[in-house]
Parts: C-alpha cells; sequence; structure tokens
C-alpha cells in the first residue's frame, strides 16, 4: 500500500489556489507533481496551471526532475508582477523588508521612529517609507500589493484590534490592517511582533512540523509559538503572552499593566536600564548594557543574568507544560551571553529530564531579521490565500 497521499479530485488541494499553494510549500514543482498530489488528471492540472500561468502567479522556469521520459517543466511563483513590504515596529525604531512575490527579500532598512505618535502619524509614515523602498528597490513592473505589519502590543486575532499595548498611546483597539487597508486599498496583514519573529525563525531554518517556541527578550519581553507547522495564536491571539507573569521572589517594581512583579517589569531590557541608572550607572538603552557586559562590567552582567534567570524560570513552567522541540532566544537580550546563560540554567534546573533530554535550546538564527521575516510571510500567504486565488483566475 502506497503511503503517498493524493486530494479527492474535488478537494480545496486541487483548485487553482491550492495549486499554487503547492508550488509555494515545496510540494510540487511540475505539472506531474501536481497530478500526483492532487489526483486530478494530466489535461486537467495542464488547464489550471495554464490559468495560474495567464494570470501572473505561476511561471515556468527551466526543466524539473524526470521520473522517466522527458524532463517536465519546473514550475515556480513569479515574482515579476509585485513586492510587498514587511515592517517590523518597534517603540523606538522599525525595520522594514521588500520582498518579491517569491519571498525573497531585496531590500531592508532600519529607521528611527517613536510609536507614541500615534497611528495616524506612524501609519503614514509606513506608508511612504513602502514607496521609497518600491521606487529604489524593485524592478519595473513590480507594483506594491500589500503590507505584513508585526506590532509591539497585543493584537486580538478574532477582531485584528490591538488590546492595552503597554507604551503604545492612542493604539488601543485601532484596527491596524483595516485603517492601512483604507490608506493604500492593498492586501495588509497584522499580528503581534512576538508571533512574526517566531514565524520568521521557523522560516528560516526550514522547518516543516514539530513544536518551537521563540522568545522575543528585547526592552520588553514577549513569546511566539509554533506548532504543526504554523503559528499557535489561541483563543484571542494571546497565546505566549509571557509579559505580564508574576515573578516569584521578584522585586516589587511596578509594571505598566498595574501590578508589581510582572516579568516584563523585573527582566526586560528596559527594566535592565532603569535599574542601572538607578544604581548610579550612565546608560541610554539595551544596547548600551550589552556593550558594558561585552566590556566585563559586573553590575551590568549580573543583571543580564538575573534577568534570564527569571525569564528561564517563567519559560520552565511553559517547556514541562508544551514539551516543545526547540526552544529560541531572540531579540537583543539573546545576543548577551549571560542572559542566555540565566535561562539555560534554570530551564535545567526546573524542567524535568525528560523535558529537557532533547530540547534544543538556541539562539536565534534570524536575528534581527526575523520579524519583517515572519511580517513577509504573513502577507504573502494572505496574498495566495487559495479562495482569493481562486476567485482571481476565475
Amino acid at each position: 500500500m502506497s503511503g503517498t497521499h493524493t486530494a479527492a479530485p474535488g478537494s480545496t488541494s486541487a483548485t487553482p489556489g491550492g495549486i499554487l499553494h503547492l508550488v509555494r510549500s515545496g510540494r510540487a514543482a511540475s505539472r506531474a507533481d501536481i497530478a500526483r498530489q492532487t489526483g486530478l488528471s494530466p489535461s486537467t492540472v495542464t488547464q489550471r496551471v495554464d490559468a495560474l500561468l495567464g494570470a501572473g502567479f505561476l511561471r515556468e522556469a527551466g526543466e524539473g526532475v524526470s521520473h522517466g521520459g522527458r524532463r517536465p517543466r519546473a514550475l515556480e511563483v513569479d515574482p515579476s508582477s509585485g513586492v510587498v513590504v514587511a515592517a517590523d515596529l518597534g517603540s523606538h525604531h522599525a525595520t522594514f523588508g521588500l520582498f518579491d512575490l517569491s519571498g525573497r527579500l531585496l531590500a531592508s532598512r532600519t529607521d528611527a521612529t517613536d510609536i507614541g505618535a500615534g497611528p495616524a502619524r506612524v501609519l503614514a509614515w509606513i506608508v511612504d517609507t513602502a514607496r521609497d523602498l518600491q521606487t529604489e528597490h524593485a524592478a519595473p513592473g513590480q507594483s506594491l500589493r500589500g503590507f505584513g505589519i508585526g506590532l509591539p502590543g497585543p493584537v486580538d486575532s478574532a477582531t485584528g484590534r490591538m488590546v492595552s499595548p503597554s507604551r503604545m498611546p492612542g493604539w488601543n483597539g485601532v484596527d491596524v490592517a483595516a485603517e492601512l487597508h483604507a490608506l493604500t486599498g492593498l492586501t495588509v496583514a497584522v499580528d503581534n511582533d512576538a508571533n512574526l519573529m517566531a514565524l520568521g525563525e521557523y522560516d528560516a531554518t526550514g522547518s516543516t512540523g514539530g513544536q518551537m517556541v521563540f522568545v522575543k527578550a528585547g526592552s520588553s519581553i514577549g513569546c511566539g509559538i509554533v506548532a504543526f507547522g504554523g503559528l499557535y495564536r489561541g483563543h484571542h491571539g494571546m497565546a505566549g503572552d509571557i509579559s505580564h507573569v508574576t515573578v516569584p521572589g521578584a522585586p516589587d517594581v511596578l509594571c505598566s499593566c498595574g501590578r508589581v512583579g510582572c516579568l516584563d517589569a523585573v527582566a526586560g531590557g528596559a527594566a535592565i536600564v532603569q535599574a542601572l541608572r538607578r544604581d548610579g550607572v550612565d546608560v541610554g538603552d539595551t544596547r548600551d548594557v550589552l556593550a558594558l557586559a561585552r566590556d566585563a562590567h559586573p553590575l551590568a552582567t549580573l543583571m543580564l543574568r538575573e534577568a534570564g534567570l527569571r525569564t528561564g524560570g517563567v519559560l520552565a513552567t511553559i517547556m514541562n507544560f508544551f514539551n516543545p522541540q526547540r526552544l529560541v532566544l531572540g531579540g537583543i537580550l539573546g545576543e548577551a551571553e549571560a542572559f542566555v546563560a540565566g535561562v539555560r540554567s534554570a530551564i535545567y534546573s526546573d524542567c524535568l529530564p525528560m523535558i529537557t533530554d532533547q530540547l534544543d535550546i538556541a539562539v536565534s538564527v534570524a536575528k534581527q531579521g526575523a520579524g519583517i521575516r515572519g511580517a513577509g510571510r504573513l502577507v504573502l500567504d494572505a496574498l495566495f490565500d487559495p479562495a482569493h486565488v481562486d476567485l482571481a483566475v476565475r
């Protein structure tokens, strides 16, 4: 009995949009592959592929692998008709990426910004920056097709609205996707920044299955979860929001949520900066803290390790509960050896041996590009949603 799965001819994977998804995911690279995956007849496959070629979704790119007989024509997403812009917003800076429709990064840049300026000014600035990137780096004929936006605050996955974001005055309740669509008329996909960093890391490592927890440890601390090949958002998109977990034994530092002892308030980069300033150390931001630690500053090193221990203590509960294959540390604190060592120490101390036995604790491969990579993937998935592609082809 064959282990190859084929879809019923009437299934969603057998539609033009489903066929495009098979090619984008790498599961099919020729008409013959599509016929094997979908169970469609060769003539029907040819008809639907020709429709995708005619609509500019696919193109033929040389010869594929032969399974007997002449080599088939290879199929790939046609990148020539458009670009998308990904933006990973932070409190004081934003990283932008320009991607073609195949997901290839064409250009990136990081600019200073003030998220507290409010959604109207920030979103207008995003549109202007996107137009600049398109003008400077896109090829003739590559029109701007959409935006993927990572936001440094909770996003309700059911409504698309921001929910009580810390340090973002004026953003509560804003539907960023709807606002940006109203400005541009283009496809817009929005999510929490930690989720998109998790998706970007997952994409960068070429993972195709399994479970991963990604920790965004920067000025604040967040977490994204990947399960069974995609983001796990929870009931309202709040899965992984560890910022406001109370840390046992931590100082009674007041958090932006109004409680004391939250992980964000005692272990985030902003908290470390404030603690060092109280002790008379001249630091401007989290990068200054890392620079001091690299220069063997004892107090900065101690505070980074304590922040790692506190973060690891919270993560240990998640590891015991979720039992993932990988725990990835990203964000600027993930670059600090003392912080990473603290996380590792707490995980191995507080987790069951069967949890840590095959647990891969790693530092991000995608690094500062994880957010835009995830945002680019998100908007391309929205742009190439099979139902939308089927409508376009019809």
